[in-house]
């Protein structure tokens, strides 16, 4: 239990901290004189900083997942059993459901605030009417790729080989990275509980997008852990 309790923190905090300063600084419209936007770059640390905080704070514990793409690819290379990747998935979800509503709570609380948007609370999507306006494909490659690339790092920096006092500071700025470049074409995923968290409250047309949000980084975490298990895993 102190290993899922540390999934659902974690994850409840991803969701308050990345969503929260896209939804409440994001943009230069916040109603507060003196403070600016934080903008794609602000954004895209917050989430970055989320999850160096969260990896040394609670990695002791759980491993510091926080994304049920991640410990999926886990299990899929038997670093983790299937017992503990249902209790560490749900956590997470119900983590990011958590976050999400405090993060509701917040924003309900501002003046002139009567309902959020179709994408409210920093939800993911694609299309017209979305960020960028990209494309079905465009929105699944990105999220697929970038979680590849992002399980990659993380199976590296954790291993034998890698350095386990850097790698929650790897693994931050990986993500950051990710942001900066996906943020126009879905928001950034890259971790279906952080999608679900905010759809849950955003309603229908953030639901019926949370489909490749959670297919798109399973296939890609999964296509890293075979990449990583059979072509750059260097057993002692």
């Amino acid at each position: 239990m102190k290993k899922f309790t540390a999934e659902f923190i974690g994850t409840l905090c991803l969701v308050l901290f990345g969503c929260g300063a896209a939804v409440l600084a994001g943009t230069s419209n916040t109603g507060m004189e003196g403070l600016n936007g934080l903008g794609l770059l602000g954004i895209s640390l917050a989430f970055g900083l989320a999850v160096v905080v969260m990896a040394y704070a609670i990695g002791p514990i759980s491993g510091c997942h926080i994304n049920p793409a991640i410990s999926i690819a886990m299990f899929s290379v038997g670093k983790l059993s299937l017992k503990d990747t249902l209790g560490y998935v749900v956590a997470q979800i119900l983590g990011a459901i958590a976050g999400a509503g405090l993060l509701y709570a917040i924003l309900s609380g501002k003046a002139g605030f009567t309902a959020l948007g179709d994408y409210g609370l920093g939800s993911n999507g694609w299309g017209a009417g979305y960020l960028g306006n990209f494309s079905t494909t465009s929105a699944f490659i990105t999220e697929f790729s970038m979680t590849c690339i992002f399980l990659l790092v993380i199976f590296a920096t954790t291993s034998q080989q890698g350095n386990a006092n850097m790698a929650g500071l790897a693994i931050g700025v990986t993500l950051a990275l990710i942001h900066m470049v996906a943020i126009p074409v879905t928001g950034t995923s890259v971790n279906p509980a952080r999608s679900i968290g905010p759809a849950v409250f955003a309603g229908s047309i953030a639901l019926s997008h949370l489909w490749l949000f959670i297919v798109a980084p399973v296939a890609g975490g999964l296509l890293a852990a075979a990449i990583w298990k059979n072509f750059l895993e260097t057993k002692q």
